[in-house]
């Protein structure tokens, strides 16, 4: 947000890349600065908006119950959720963790189980710190809220039917169980069942310029492995890693080649900002200024809720950089609470904290440019990649397409694959929708 002058007085404004669009609160709320005092003046959309709870039609959360859900609690919640929405949901397995117990994810679709041409996929992860339990609860809770409003809400309702979702509440459950109620920034549980941090044995920046001992799948952890395979056998376009200890959203690089605290900027810096500040902003506290959690961490701040991670602190190993480095997918660390597990009775303050946010963070995946790349013969050519000066390459999936978020403007991009002739193309950019750019490749003299 940017403060903007107006006859002597001073109101706050949302700019047009601020991440706040329809159905967030913060649209409906003016907040005026006269002669030093406040005056909230909220219109009438604002009434209906509390009124109905984010829409007219949308049902809520609000007689749900909201508790700690260990491991078996956690796996009932997710089939009942199947169970209730069959239409629309799927349950799998991605692996297990190093105590067997398996690593679950719930899948929203129109078309469960079926990757669809053009339409992106997107993820949340939870838990990756056993002991940092909030992002675990609002996965939960998450599945629950879009599938109920599948049939009330027609923009819950064009979201799912446009994304593929992937929701993973918990990637530590073995660190889960030995976490305890009211820990505030403690680490019993912190760390999986090897006593190892899960969040610092990835292959990374580091790893990938071969600055550090040598790692492979072959010797990381099993919910490491899981989540490597996981991660770059779907084309996620976007993603989220969920934890506690702090309430700022992070975005990559996590480190450097020096591994020092300074400011780590990835090609895609600006992607990232936004895509960053599209949650902080919506969040309902987290951007605003002062400390982030008072009393604790020497009274840290963040401007608009946001942080590069390696300017914040460096982190090797890490999963939002092995995203990044190692797939399509553009992967930022949410911090979401200042104690790591709160007490039951909070939870419900939490999500009401982050649900718009939750959602309107994965519509960003529906940015930039898409399209399809075919041969001559209109047959996709996987692993295609597209081309844009010197930020990140992404490549196409198995049929053919593939999405690059971008901001607004003008750029060139290139799409070339073995055996083909390359081919550039000028495309511009808009906020209101991605660009559709679809590209047939003539094969090589």
């Amino acid at each position: 947000m940017n403060k903007s002058k107006n006859n002597g007085q001073s109101k706050i404004t949302v700019n047009e890349y601020s991440g706040i669009e329809a159905n967030t609160v913060h649209n409906f709320i003016v907040i005026k600065y006269i002669e030093g005092k406040i005056m909230w003046k909220v219109t009438l959309i604002c009434l209906v908006f509390v009124t109905a709870t984010y829409t007219a039609s949308v049902v809520s959360n609000e007689n749900d119950e909201f508790v700690h859900h260990h491991y078996e609690d956690m796996v009932k919640f997710m089939e009942k959720v199947h169970a209730d929405y069959p239409h629309i949901t799927r349950l799998y397995d991605i692996g297990e963790s190093v105590q067997g117990r398996a690593l679950k994810v719930i899948e929203i679709s129109d078309k469960p189980g079926i990757h669809e041409v053009g339409e992106p996929e997107v993820k949340y992860v939870g838990n990756m710190h056993g002991n940092e339990v909030v992002g675990r609860e609002l996965i939960l809770h998450l599945s629950r809220y879009l599938c109920k409003n599948y049939d009330k809400d027609p923009e819950i309702r064009r979201f799912i039917d446009n994304t593929r979702i992937h929701l993973l509440p918990s990637m530590n459950p073995d660190g889960y169980e030995r976490a305890i109620e009211g820990d505030y920034q403690g680490i019993r549980g912190r760390r999986n069942a090897n006593h190892v941090d899960l969040n610092r044995n990835f292959p990374d920046y580091i790893y990938l310029n071969g600055k550090t001992a040598k790692r492979s799948i072959e010797n990381a952890e099993p919910e490491t492995r899981a989540l490597m395979a996981w991660i770059t056998r779907t084309p996620f376009v976007l993603s989220a890693n969920l934890h506690g200890g702090s309430i700022v959203a992070n975005y990559p690089y996590d480190t450097d080649y020096d591994s020092v605290r300074r400011y780590s900027a990835s090609n895609d810096d600006d992607v990232f900002r936004f895509i960053a500040k599209s949650y902080s902003l919506t969040h309902r506290t987290m951007a605003r200024s002062g400390p982030a959690c008072p009393g604790q961490r020497r009274g840290e701040s963040f401007k608009d809720g946001i942080t590069n991670g390696a300017n914040w602190y460096p982190v090797n190993g890490g999963m939002q950089d092995f995203n990044y480095l190692r797939s399509n997918c553009f992967e930022i660390t949410l911090e979401l609470s200042c104690q790591k597990y709160p007490m039951a009775k909070d939870l419900k303050s939490y999500w009401n904290d982050n649900k718009y946010a939750m959602i309107h963070y994965l519509r960003q995946a529906h940015r930039g440019v898409k399209g399809v790349v075919s041969d001559e013969d209109g047959a996709g050519i996987p692993d295609a990649r597209i081309v844009i000066g010197a930020r990140k390459v992404v490549t196409t999936a198995d049929d053919g397409d593939y999405w690059r978020i971008l901001l607004p403007g003008k750029y060139t991009v290139r799409i070339e694959a073995e055996g083909y002739q390359p081919v550039e193309k000028d495309v511009i950019v808009t906020k209101e929708k991605p660009t559709e750019l679809n590209v047939t490749l003539q094969r090589s003299q």
